[in-house]
Order: C-alpha cells, then structure tokens, then sequence
C-alpha cells in the first residue's frame, strides 16, 4: 500500500469508525481498546522519565557550564555584552543591537527610544504578555487594543484597519508561539499611513520571513531570553534598531556607561555618567549563557521542527485538528510548546473531553488561555494614562484562540516511538468520539 492510500485508509477509519482497516495497525488497535478513561489500557506507555527528558525545558550541556567556569576564572565579566551583542548582528543581520537585562527592559527602551509626544496612540495586539502594552504608559503613550486572527494567533491587519486614529503613530506586533506575523502586509500598511513598526519577537528566535529575521523588519524590535523561550539564558533580553538615533536613545536609557562610547557630534554623548536614568545591564552569566545557546540554535529548532511535522502531519488527517497557518514564505520557530486548533463540530465532541482523554492515555495535553491584556484592571485606571484606553466590548479571534487551542509537548530528541503512541492516542479519541460526546 502506497503512503497515499494509507492515509487515506487513516482518514476513513477515524472519520467512520469502521473496523474494516486491518491494514493500519495502529486505528485497528484503537477500534478495539476501550479509552483509558473507561478502563482501557494507556496508549502512552513510553518511558516516564525518558519522556520527561525528551520534553524539558531549557536545555544546558557542557558547553554552557565550560563558558560560566571560563568567565568566573577569568574575573572579564563585561567583555561577554559586547560579545554576545556583536555575535547577534551578526546571526540577526540587525545594524545596531543592545543586551537588557530581560525582554521587558528592551521594551520599555524601546518605547522610549520612539521620543513621541504623550498622548501617541500605538497599535499593540491584546493577545500578548503585559510588557507589549503596558510599558509604553510610561513615557505617556496609549495602547490601541488589535485582536488577533484565529487561523495563526497573530497580529490581525484588517482590525488594526479599522481602529487607526488620527493619534496613532506606531504598530507593535508580537510573532505568538514563534508564527512571525504577515509583515509584507503590516509592513505596507504602515508605510502608507506613516507609522512606524516595531516588533516584539520574544517568541521567534530564529523564526524569518522571505529571508528576514523577525525583529528586523520594523524600526525596532526586541527580544527575550526568560527562562521559557527558544534561546533561554534564565533571563536576559536584546534590542534590535534599524537607525543609530534609535539605538543611542535605547541604549544610553539603560545603559549609563554608554554615552561616551558614542560618536563625538552624538546628541546623546552628553548623558556622560547617567544616561537616562535606568539600569538594564544583562547580567554577563546571562550573556555566557546565550552566547552558547544562539551556536546551537538553528540546529536546535530544525530538529523541533521535524519531531513537529512527524507529528502533526499524521494528526492532521483527523476531523477537525489543525494547526496555526503558515505561509510558504514563511519560517516559524517553536515556543513553549506545539499549538493545534479543535473545531468541536467538525470533531464531534468537546475540547475539554479530548484534553481528559488525551491525559488518560498519557499524552501530555493542556490548555492554557493566554491573557488579554485589555481584560486587565490597569487599562482601566485613568490615573496610569494620558487619556483612557478603549477597551473593546469583544475580540473574536483572542476568544475562539483561547477556545479552541490545545498544546502537546515539544518534543527537544527523535522521538519515534513516542510520537507513534500519541498518534495512536488521538486516533483512539477520534474512534470513540461517541463516548466523548457523551461527556459534559
């Protein structure tokens, strides 16, 4: 039987639940076995430990530990910030690059780097961590709330459309789960309106577009290196800036020692021993760290990748799973975990009845609604803001995101026996769908 009419053979089992499909081993064992949750035998029978081990995360080796020994022996502390800065315009392509001490510093630098009027107005979208949105009240600014598209959980153009103001001056978008957004298209819009880009990639190491690393695309961009994401270094974070103005203003706001570093006719030079007020250093252990993480980070995400499409290139065929779209020109990274998307009606039953029975066969399923910031008390508050936010009564794609995602594990090792026995697992789900149904 051919790769084609196997899967085809798949898709008919596990859309009819017929019994007739002895030549997939795998669904006719599902059309037999009771679900686990009714006192069948667990489908995920891997290694426990093992299975812990291929899904942990972050990941350290040798080579962090030999740099951390280095740099306590040799006491040059400082010398790894310039170093790690100037290997990542080299990866990244970027002109201009500063390390902070977490993402949330390279916000706040960068929001203060726009150097606009208070009472500018940008576009940020709802569904992302606070400091996307929150940290730009501190130079006056305010937040317009963007959902997100449902189909890739990213910045949604057609609704930043239609809530541009006359007081709108800038667009950040963040790349959700490593997916970069559509930027050709963000890009276009706001070079027509005059806006200027920026970009929180503290997902999307390593992820690009037509050739472009996320976080160059706009005027500035960040990125994190918290403990969760693709390139952890515990904490730590990363400034990216297309011009020279942009990058003196976000570096001499957390970096006091910088202003004299700049060229002599530098506006910003004067700032000599103060800066602009903050500390945002990186730690140098932080940037040890990172500097070893970003040489293995391409092979690192290739192999995630793969374990990915073995996956999901099987469970796609079920009725109503799917994935986070993604454009050909297109290259995602993974954070935090694989996204799939459950359309109820089309499976047949509820998200929640998958996620327990998933969990019963020892797949490793969860659901986490990711918070939307304009739900949040403090954008509520007129005291945090130049003038109040609008607060949406709704936001359909943050809504049916949250509603309809599950996340399985990443899989960080060639897992195919593992990835077998979840494939087997949501087959299962899928034969008895009946019984899911029945569930409340």
């Amino acid at each position: 039987m051919n790769q084609k009419s196997t899967e085809k053979t798949r898709r008919t089992f596990v859309q009819t639940g017929a019994a007739a499909v002895a030549g997939l081993g795998l669904a006719k064992a599902a059309a037999v076995e009771s679900l686990a949750l009714n006192g069948g035998p667990k489908t995920v029978t891997y290694s426990p430990s093992h299975h812990t081990f291929l899904t942990r995360w972050p990941r350290y080796g040798q080579a962090e530990k030999k740099a951390l020994h280095e740099l306590i022996d040799s006491a040059k502390f400082y010398e790894e910030l310039p170093l790690f800065e100037k290997e990542w315009m080299e990866y990244t392509k970027a002109p201009f690059a500063k390390a902070h001490m977490n993402g949330s510093s390279a916000l706040t630098s960068m929001y203060f780097a726009l150097d606009l009027p208070p009472g500018t107005e940008i576009m940020v979208p709802s569904y992302t961590f606070f400091s996307t949105a929150l940290a730009m009240r501190f130079f006056g600014y305010v937040p317009i709330f963007i959902d997100i598209h449902p189909k890739t959980a990213t910045f949604d153009l057609e609704d930043a459309k239609r809530k541009l103001t006359r007081n709108t001056r800038a667009v950040c978008v963040m790349h959700s789960w490593g997916l970069p957004c559509e930027m050709d298209q963000i890009e276009a819009f706001c070079k027509e309106k005059g806006l200027i880009l920026l970009e929180d990639a503290a997902h999307a190491h390593g992820a690009s577009m037509q050739g472009k690393m996320m976080g160059t695309w706009g005027a500035m961009g960040i990125f994190s290196f918290q403990t969760s994401k693709v390139m952890p270094s515990v904490e730590g974070g990363m400034g990216m800036y297309q011009t020279r103005e942009y990058y003196e203003r976000a570096a001499a706001f957390g970096h006091y020692e910088d202003p004299p570093k700049f060229p002599k006719d530098s506006p910003n030079r004067k700032y000599e021993g103060t800066g602009f007020g903050q500390k945002y250093r990186m730690h140098p252990f932080a940037a040890a760290v990172a500097r070893q993480q970003l040489r293995s980070l391409d092979e690192r995400n290739a192999l995630v990748q793969s374990q990915v499409r073995k996956l999901n290139d099987r469970l796609l065929q079920l009725p109503g799973l799917s994935e986070p779209r993604l454009r050909p020109d297109q290259k995602r990274v993974y954070y935090y975990a694989n996204m799939l998307f459950l359309d109820e009606k089309k499976a047949g039953f509820k998200r929640d009845a998958l996620v327990k029975a998933l969990k019963a066969e020892g797949v490793r399923a969860t659901v986490w609604d990711y918070p939307e910031q304009h739900k949040m008390y403090i954008y509520s508050e007129a005291k945090w803001w130049h003038h109040p936010p609008v607060i949406p009564k709704s936001m359909p794609g943050d809504e049916q995101v949250n509603k309809t995602h599950l996340f399985v594990p990443l899989f960080y090792g060639e897992s195919p026996e593992l990835i077998d026995q979840y494939v087997k697992a949501f087959e299962k789900a899928w034969a008895h769908k009946s019984e899911l149904a029945r569930m409340a």
